[in-house]
């Protein structure tokens, strides 16, 4: 392992000199569909990480009951981080909702993303679910999602992450595209959301290259410097029938 005095001023030149590259990447408004990649890996992940029907709340009736399957790409802007989500690796989200006695519920199932190489550095993250999440739309939002982003690279110890359970990345999410639907069954509809206005918190679990990974990548960055806006795709089933078919997928 390299010295961290060697590797703080490695990542400190290479970010610093890049700039991330924040002017060369390319819009990661992709539009509703997000191209044939996007649909692929919405089709090859379908809906095999809904929750069971015995994690359903006590008292849900599975008929009221679906589960939905959304995958997203587009880009985001951590401090001095700027990655895109590409078409090919898209995020995937999974959960369930229904109402039990008459009441709005939800339980999240999954989330699923692969590394993403931060311009500019040897460095990559990767986007994990935080704990908390409400896809429960208003007129105020689209929902909320709690995020933290694993970071891997030379030198940088397991459990280092931008953020942590106890002080994630807190999305609220706003519509950008209305919903559209692009198949009626089974029901899959597309939208646009983004936040810019979340905080972004420092480095967590990375040890005595923590200081140096928040000075390279500007953390924690404050609310109005950072952003995500993405392009989403969710694909929607009967509970039961969804239930049935996370089952084959995981015997």
């Amino acid at each position: 392992m390299f010295p961290v005095r060697r590797i703080a001023r490695a990542l400190s030149a290479v970010v610093l000199a890049a700039g991330m590259g924040a002017a060369a990447m390319a819009p990661a408004h992709a539009g509703p569909g997000a191209g044939p990649d996007h649909d692929l890996a919405a089709r090859d992940r379908g809906f095999q990480d809904c929750p069971a029907l015995t994690e359903l709340p006590p008292g849900a009736d599975p008929a009221k009951w679906r589960c939905e399957a959304m995958t997203a790409v587009g880009r985001l802007t951590l401090g001095r981080v700027d990655v895109e989500v590409p078409a090919g690796r898209p995020l995937a989200i999974t959960f369930a909702e229904g109402t039990v006695d008459g009441e709005f519920r939800q339980v999240f199932g999954a989330m699923a993303a692969t590394p993403l190489r931060v311009r500019g550095t040897p460095l990559s993250i990767t986007p994990r679910y935080g704990g908390y999440s409400d896809f429960q739309s208003n007129d105020e939002r689209r929902g909320e999602l709690d995020l933290t982003f694993r970071i891997s690279g030379p030198g940088v110890p397991p459990g280092c992450s931008i953020g942590s359970g106890a002080d994630p990345v807190h999305l609220v999410l706003m519509e950008t595209d209305p919903p559209e639907v692009v198949t009626p069954d089974p029901l899959v509809v597309t939208f646009g959301v983004e936040d810019n206005r979340f905080a972004v918190p420092g480095t967590s679990g990375c040890g005595p290259l923590g200081p140096a990974l928040d000075k390279a990548l500007r953390l924690p960055s404050p609310a109005g410097a950072n952003g995500i806006d993405l392009d989403a795709r969710v694909a929607m089933r009967a509970y039961g029938e969804a239930e049935r078919s996370g089952a084959r997928a995981r015997g």
